[in-house]
């Protein structure tokens, strides 16, 4: 960047920087919130069980295409396996990334 634009670019870095809205999440902004954190919850629930399943088709797939000699549905199966476990751990682990994203604490 050129010296021209560094004075610039650094009073907006200082403006942008102390700028609070002042916005805070809370639990109680909204009706229903409680039914809709149970909700999530089963979905995620029901997110890691489609998971598990998907994981045992693609393994049997796998196992079964090494076992004729089919290379097509043993490299499925492989990638079934991986695609599960992958999204098993994304789905796991989404609470503690979006907190992690948001900035939010545990006190």
């Amino acid at each position: 960047m050129s010296t021209f634009l560094a004075p610039v670019r650094d009073k907006l870095l200082i403006t942008v920087a102390t700028q609070d809205p002042g916005v805070t999440p809370n639990s109680n902004g909204l009706p229903g919130l409680s039914a809709l954190k149970q909700m999530a919850g089963a979905l995620v629930t029901f997110g890691l069980v489609i998971c598990v399943v998907g994981f045992v088709i693609s393994a049997a797939a796998w196992a079964l295409g090494s076992f004729k000699g089919n290379s097509h549905y043993a490299g499925n199966g492989k990638t079934g396996c991986l695609v599960a476990a992958g999204c098993a751990i994304l789905i796991g682990s989404a609470n503690t990334i979006v907190r992690w994203a948001s900035g939010i604490s545990i006190s």
